[in-house]
């Protein structure tokens, strides 16, 4: 329990600090900032000290946002899986193989990208804009044609391309 509610905290606050930052009121803090930096810089006379100041400031500000960042786009990110894992699960017609796609390796989802390819080379080839193409669709054609292959062949037949 005692973990769940550093991690509750912190979810906490993590989204309040993505808001503020992606904000107005904390850009125009930041410009303020850099105006005030670049205003002192002949009373310091320049200094190293003056530069390193700025520098400094600007790389911890950047290393921890970063962080940030990817932690408000990694929830992001699944959130709009889960969305569209939804919007596949509610449509009848939809393959339910593509749910949770995102934890496939690299190269099946370039296989997959392949066949969505294929399948919108032949919707363009379609002149009825209302015929639909789908993995499921294709394994039934393929199974057709392989019972059709395999009548022939037992036939003695070869089946005509």
């Amino acid at each position: 329990m005692k973990n769940t509610n550093k991690n509750f905290v912190f979810e906490r606050f993590a989204n309040a600090a993505t808001r503020f930052t992606g904000s107005s009121s904390a850009f125009i803090i930041a410009l303020m900032i850099v105006i005030v930096w670049a205003v002192s810089g002949p009373v310091f006379n320049y200094s190293e000290t003056w530069q390193l100041v700025i520098n400094t400031g600007t790389t911890i500000i950047t290393f921890l946002m970063v962080f940030l960042i990817q932690k408000a786009q990694n929830k992001d990110g699944k959130a709009i899986q889960l969305k569209l894992n939804e919007l596949i699960a509610a449509h009848e017609r939809a393959s339910n193989r593509m749910v949770d796609i995102e934890d496939l390796t690299e190269s099946e989802l370039d296989q997959l990208h392949k066949f969505y390819v294929t399948l919108s080379t032949l919707a363009k080839q379609e002149t009825d804009i209302h015929c639909s193409h789908s993995i499921d669709a294709a394994k039934v054609v393929d199974q057709i044609k392989k019972k059709h292959i395999y009548k022939h062949k037992s036939d003695g037949n070869t089946p005509s391309q």
